[in-house]
């Protein structure tokens, strides 16, 4: 496979870590190549939180400026700040309001480096089911819709059902299956 470059951000305490687990997990679980790094600032205090991910022959944990094919991001302002991560013709995937994202200043730079976007609103749908620390699933769920790949939704699945806390295992299910339905009526399936 070629090399596959993710990049995930987002503040700290919004779940990245444990978005890049599931990710990592289930990349290793199908036999890909992985490796990964994380930067982080005042995380504990809702500092930038910067996640890279890197499935296939990779030489290196960290995805250069101008290489990732795919951006997800926890927190609008972290997605605008990561965007020179962005290869030409990336997938981005952003918790906002549809009509909040982007902003004037950042059309050009998608436009001319033929960048994809797609909005969920993951905070305010963790928030209706009751798990109010979940928007990061609600915005994988929603990512797996599109088939962006390399790992299926059902394979993302079934790491979170592997991984997650006894107690938290349901509600990680439905806020994940949610974003996933989401995903599928904005593609129309």
């Amino acid at each position: 496979m070629d090399a596959r470059n993710i990049l995930l951000c987002g503040l700290g305490g919004q779940g990245i870590l444990f978005m890049t687990k599931i990710l990592a997990q289930t990349a290793l679980a199908k036999g890909f190549n992985m490796m990964g790094a994380e930067t982080h600032g005042m995380a504990q205090r809702g500092g930038s939180v910067i996640s890279h991910l890197r499935l296939g022959e990779v030489e290196n944990s960290l995805v250069r400026t101008g290489s990732a094919h795919i951006l997800l991001a926890l927190e609008k302002n972290e997605g605008y700040r990561n965007l020179p991560f962005l290869s030409n013709g990336a997938k981005m995937f952003v918790n906002a309001e549809t009509d909040d994202f982007p902003v004037e200043a950042a059309k050009a730079f998608l436009k001319k480096n033929q960048v994809t976007y797609h909005t969920i609103p993951a905070s305010a749908l963790a928030e209706d089911l009751g798990a109010p620390l979940s928007s990061n699933l609600a915005l994988l769920g929603f990512f797996s819709a599109f088939d962006e790949g390399p790992v299926s939704h059902d394979e993302l699945r079934a790491t979170i059902e592997n991984i997650s806390p006894d107690r938290f295992k349901d509600n990680n299910l439905k806020v994940f299956d949610a974003g996933l339905q989401r995903g599928r009526q904005k593609r129309g399936k």
